[in-house]
């Protein structure tokens, strides 16, 4: 059966040779046929599956566990308050939940070299496809920036006049180091890194509770006594019930900081051994780890530490250095106990680099993608025989040298910076992919295939992608609201709020109007290019059963 016949036979299709072949069979018209042209892997080499299981399962827990919520959880409770941040996080989180789903359903289908970038030039258009890709690509190394910037934040907490560029070398030499050799080495990194997080925030969960009860060296029973006194919602810009308002809205921009690079499974789906029953796994989980640790870690937070409490100023950039800025060092030390601040601290400090060492991989990665899909200079899908991108990683390792930004501006003002920009270029992010999902529905649906065949499917779908749309769309616009009162306009801060946009609008409208690309129609929309690869691989791979309740045991963790 002919591929081009999919509604009779949709799990047959014509032989490819490559998985990287990404728009050969793509419909675009004929005056955009210089986008579907292949990467040739005898030239250029390719990526492998060298990620396990449990390497998926910490990269997805990596990607929610940063430092938005050991450290960018304080700005947000100074400026809002506890319950202002408590329901911020939890909105976003359900929007993350659907974003997880979303994914879900593209990548088990089709789990090929550039996920994200091929999605939105595939389901959407090439332009969408040349702003995603570019977009996440420069996104994703500001992000290393700011880890980087947050990281030195940290270090600065033991010494404040501690060799910046020094440290800045070794925070990125690691990283590049990390993913230059085999993508194993990836993995493991983002397994231990994340297994620290793990046992720390769900330590710092148990303390929360012990200091709730007055189980700590004071004994002094906190209960709800912050919410009452100063109060469970900061007024923010304008007094009264309108300002506490105002800083509900603000809580919106740190959350979504805070959950920046949950889409990074995405990324390592081509990468990832039987992706079809990894990344399930790790979707599927995502709504225990976005309840456990950021709807309970931002409760716990706001019960422990008042918004007014002097720890948190450096939240802003105004008052003592490192991880000072953390609620939860604050916490630890109202609560009397000695010694912990520097632990939690070290913790957080390996946060920051841990995700530094994922968005290195997804900026490297996405850059990968535009040249596969003809987006960039070929050179950049060249590969070493371990399959690492090793052009597209030295390149975004170069563009991250922006980090030595700090050695001219505090590092709290720099981390502010990059995190404001960041945060709209994920939103946008969210945004293409929340589109390419609606469109990808209408995609299989108008070739014959029905939701119940997808190797992953939910029930939410397709109305959590509608929601995704509505929330995120709604999240840009009230981004950067705060820069246009008075008391807070600076051209600075107005730069980095908009810049964000301007990293995707300038490069699509750009190429929207250079090249006149339309929306594909959907049952001219490629969904096949690629799949007879992963489901010969997915046949020739079979995961191994348990044959022991130890192996049960592991197999259900990782």
């Amino acid at each position: 059966m002919s591929s081009t016949e999919p509604q009779k036979d949709p799990g047959v299709v014509e032989k490819k040779d490559s998985a990287s072949s990404d728009l050969e069979r793509s419909s675009a018209p004929a005056e955009h046929a210089h986008y579907t042209g292949r990467v040739d892997e005898k030239e250029y080499g390719h990526v492998r599956r060298g990620l396990k299981a449990r390497h998926v399962q910490f990269i997805a827990i990596g990607g929610i566990i940063g430092t938005g919520l050991f450290v960018g959880s304080g700005a947000a409770l100074l400026r809002a308050g506890p319950l202002s941040i408590l329901m911020a996080y939890s909105i976003v989180g359900t929007v993350i939940y659907s974003l997880m789903l979303a994914i879900g359903e593209m990548t088990t289908w089709l789990p090929i070299p550039g996920g994200l970038t091929v999605y939105a030039h595939r389901y959407l258009d090439p332009s969408w496809g040349f702003a995603m890709g570019w977009n996440y690509t420069l996104g994703a190394g500001i992000t290393v920036c700011a880890e980087v910037s947050a990281a030195i934040l940290l270090i600065e907490y033991w010494n404040d006049s501690v060799n910046i560029a020094v440290w800045i070398v070794i925070i990125l030499g690691v990283i590049f180091i990390l993913n230059i050799f085999v993508v194993e080495g990836y993995g493991e990194a983002e397994f231990v890194f994340a297994s620290i997080k793990i046992i720390t925030i769900i330590g710092l969960l148990f303390l929360a509770v012990i200091l709730f009860f007055g189980g700590g060296p004071t004994h002094d029973r906190i209960g709800f006594r912050y919410w009452n006194d100063p109060g469970a919602m900061r007024a923010y810009l304008k007094p009264g019930a309108t300002g506490r308002f105002l800083g509900f809205l603000k809580s919106f921009v740190n959350a979504c900081f805070a959950f920046g690079g949950s889409e990074v499974i995405c990324v390592a789906a081509s990468e990832t051994t039987n992706p079809r029953r990894n990344i399930p796994k790790a979707v599927r989980r995502t709504f225990w780890r976005v309840l456990i640790f950021y709807v309970f870690g931002v409760l716990a937070i706001g019960v422990l530490v008042p918004y007014n409490d002097p720890g948190l100023t450096t939240a802003l950039g105004n008052g003592a250095k490192g991880a000072a800025a953390s609620p939860w060092v604050a916490a630890i030390v109202n609560a009397g106990i000695d010694g912990l601040p520097s632990v939690i601290n070290a913790v957080i400090l390996t946060s920051a680099w841990s995700c530094g060492n994922s968005f290195m991989f997804a900026a490297s990665r996405n850059l990968y993608a535009l040249a596969i899909t003809g987006h960039a200079p070929k050179v950049f899908a060249r590969c070493s025989k371990r399959g690492i991108p090793y052009f597209a990683v030295c390149t975004v390792f170069a563009f991250t040298m922006l980090s030595f930004l700090l050695l001219s501006e505090r590092s709290s003002v720099v981390f502010n910076w990059f995190m404001n920009i960041t945060t709209l270029s994920s939103l946008f992010n969210w945004l293409t992919l929340f589109l390419a999902t609606i469109q990808f529905r209408k995609a299989y649906q108008s070739q014959g295939i029905e939701h119940s065949a997808l190797p992953f499917h939910s029930v939410l779908m397709p109305y959590a992608a509608y929601y995704g749309v509505t929330m995120v769309t709604f999240f840009i616009i009230i981004s950067g609201f705060d820069v246009f009162f008075p008391q807070n306009w600076s051209v600075s801060d107005f730069f980095a709020t908009y810049s964000g946009i301007l990293m995707f609008a300038v490069p699509f409208i750009g190429h929207k109007l250079w090249y006149r690309t339309k929306l594909t129609r959907p049952a001219e929309i490629d969904i096949w290019t690629g799949k007879e690869e992963v489901d010969a691989y997915e046949r020739d791979n079979v995961p191994k059963e348990a044959r022991n309740a130890w192996e049960k045991v592991w197999f259900a963790i990782a």
